[in-house]
């Protein structure tokens, strides 16, 4: 059987004490498994340890305990390997503003060690596909808020991972944009990309995931096929609480909210 696009084993994180503030425990004993070609929506509410998890797989935060394989790469043991797999698109803006989009994704591809001659026929695919092709050698301040985040994926995919991390890549988009950026990820995941997606838009969840897992307080406490979570949906008691939402949305807050 072919190795999973992520496993991650029993994982934990206690940040430090800060200024007398007491440590606190972002992940505690953390396990979830991302097959090749998932769709695979991890969701939970702000602080619930989702940001801290994209951080440890990415290497960008020190894990204190556990295991996390990459298509069957330790990242303890080949961190770079396992990075060669990864394509991420952070919440936060990290762009050169004032470079052309053009440079910005040719430069990216030279951290991967891709000639130019393969990055910029590479690149101007990957503009064609994301609609920002005539805007390839504006400078990225010029662009809108969802225009910079169709670049970040072109960034993220130009050296063609087979593992793409999006956190929140829709906050701010308007709809029309965002449906379109829905049909260009379904699109990714038919042509064999896993992705690992984090976005408080749960309708974004419930459309394009196939597989679903909420963590709250650092800890996973549902995960499953969308089918199955979805089939968890009790309309009895969303009648008699008060429908407000869709049935994922609705499944996310009794999982989440305080006892």
């Amino acid at each position: 059987m072919a190795d999973a696009a992520l496993i991650v084993k029993d994982l934990e994180k206690t940040y430090a004490s800060q200024e007398g503030r007491p440590g606190s425990q972002a992940l505690k004993g953390v396990s979830l498994t991302v097959e090749q070609g998932d769709f695979f929506a991890l969701l939970g509410p702000n602080g619930a340890g989702k940001s801290t998890l994209i951080g440890i797989v990415t290497g960008l935060v020190n894990k204190t305990g556990g295991e996390v394989h990459v298509h069957g790469v330790n990242i303890d043991e080949s961190p770079e390997k396992a990075r060669t797999f990864i394509g991420v698109v952070p919440q936060n803006m990290n762009l050169d503003y004032f470079g052309k989009i053009n440079d910005i994704v040719i430069n990216q591809a030279g951290y991967y060690g891709i000639p130019r001659a393969v990055a910029i026929p590479r690149t101007d695919q990957l503009f064609k596909d994301l609609g920002l092709y005539e805007k390839r050698n504006d400078q990225a301040r010029t662009l809108s808020g969802g225009m910079m985040r169709r670049l970040m994926i072109a960034r993220a995919l130009i050296h063609q991972p087979q593992f793409l991390i999006l956190d929140e890549p829709t906050a701010g988009v308007d709809v029309e944009l965002r449906r379109s950026m829905w049909d260009y990820l379904t699109k990714l995941t038919k042509a064999g990309v896993t992705i690992l997606l984090t976005t408080h838009y749960l309708e974004e969840a419930e459309q394009l995931a196939n597989k679903v897992a909420i963590i709250n307080k650092g800890e996973i406490v549902l995960n499953d096929t969308m089918q199955n979570v979805l089939a968890m949906h009790n309309e009895e008691l969303a009648a008699k609480e008060g429908f407000r939402g869709g049935k994922l949305e609705e499944i996310f807050i009794q999982m989440t909210k305080e006892k």
